[in-house]
């Protein structure tokens, strides 16, 4: 695990990659998070003694069917826990996809020629995602609250002028490209075209043969679902080996996306990051710091990070976010029209098809 999640983050650069459909891949410092902590699992579940004798003599020996349903058992009753007061607490079903796809990140490390099993944990089901009636009341009701003073509190919820223009540009963003969490929270100043025209994405590989399933899937000539079944790995579906090939060569005769994708902002939008830059600059310019001046989104106040002015990691992005939607639900309620909004983005994000810039409009982008 030291090879591909170095602890040490002096190695973190050096860490090696790991198989995918699209090819070798490094891990995230999420997923890298997520690896250790069902290494930690295996090694509790080890430490119980309970194992037959053979069985924790070596890593293979954790992989076979036994082992693996028995690993099963222990960690969705909570048995495997790391801290005593949380031992006993059913995991949740995210959790339980999260330790399954860790299972076979480790199975393709450890026992890279053997066939193993490994759980099927029920797909939840998605959230509705925000209406277009109910998009275009957001952008409204945001633009709204950043163009007034200093937000009346009510019932304890309120914004300060910086925080509502933060979260309209961010609202913004999602609307005009489909941004997921951490590819909002991975913008940079330099991602902003001039006159704040278009906004450049970096998709996650993974993320964008995903996304490209029906392309996948015609070059193949097979049905999607068996595409998606491949990209992801789905335990319990199995995928005949010819089918499984075929996939993959399918993947690997796709043309390469481009490394950022230029997605067009709209007049409301521009105007929105326009008026949270201005409202950044004065908070950047007062951080005590060189450096990590050039992340888009920053903290408005003093956190466990650091002072005002640091940039925000995706959980500080959606709970600024949540937070936004909140105090306009909240000012908003009861009147004509207006439906309570969710405070989750992947809500808002789902319900938004943007097409990318083709590679002659990216060019006149920056023609000037």
């Amino acid at each position: 695990m030291e090879r591909i999640a170095p602890r040490d983050k002096a190695r973190w650069e050096e860490r090696e990659a790991i198989p995918s459909p699209g090819g070798m891949l490094q891990v995230s410092t999420t997923r890298a998070g997520q690896v250790w902590m069902v290494v930690g699992m295996l090694d509790r579940m080890v430490g119980r003694g309970d194992l037959p004798g053979s069985a924790s003599r070596s890593a293979a020996g954790l992989f076979t069917r036994p082992m693996l349903r028995g690993f099963w058992e222990l960690a969705v009753a909570g048995e495997l826990r790391a801290r005593p007061e949380d031992v006993g607490k059913p995991m949740p079903l995210a959790t339980q996809r999260i330790v399954r796809d860790v299972l076979a990140i480790l199975a393709d490390l450890v026992v890279p020629e053997r066939p193993v099993w490994l759980p099927v944990v029920e797909q939840p089901e998605l959230k509705p995602v925000v209406s277009a009636r109910d998009r275009a009341a957001l952008y409204r009701g945001l633009a709204d609250m950043a163009a007034v003073g200093p937000l009346v509190h009510r019932e304890g919820y309120g914004m300060p002028v910086a925080a509502r223009a933060r979260v309209l540009a961010m609202v913004g963003i999602v609307l005009d490209a489909g941004t997921r969490l951490g590819e909002l929270a991975a913008l940079r100043l330099d991602d902003l075209a001039p006159g704040l025209a278009a906004v450049g994405v970096r998709r996650r590989p993974q993320r964008a043969l995903v996304d490209r399933t029906l392309e996948i899937a015609a070059l193949a000539e097979v049905h999607p679902s068996r595409v998606t079944d491949v990209l992801t790995q789905s335990p319990g579906r199995r995928v005949a080996e010819a089918t499984r090939q075929r996939v993959l060569a399918a993947v690997a005769e796709l043309e390469p996306l481009p490394d950022v994708e230029w997605y067009a902002l709209s007049e409301g939008t521009r105007a929105a990051v326009g008026r949270w830059l201005r409202e950044r600059e004065q908070v950047v310019e007062a951080l005590p710091l060189e450096g990590g001046r050039s992340g888009v989104w920053v903290t408005l106040r003093a956190t466990k990070a650091g002072p005002p002015g640091v940039t925000l990691l995706p959980g500080g992005l959606q709970q600024a976010y949540g937070k936004g939607v909140t105090a306009l639900n909240m000012l908003m309620a009861g009147q004509y029209g207006w439906s309570p909004l969710p405070t989750r983005m992947e809500q808002l994000r789902r319900a938004v098809e943007a097409e990318p810039l083709s590679e002659e409009a990216v060019r006149d982008l920056f023609a000037g």
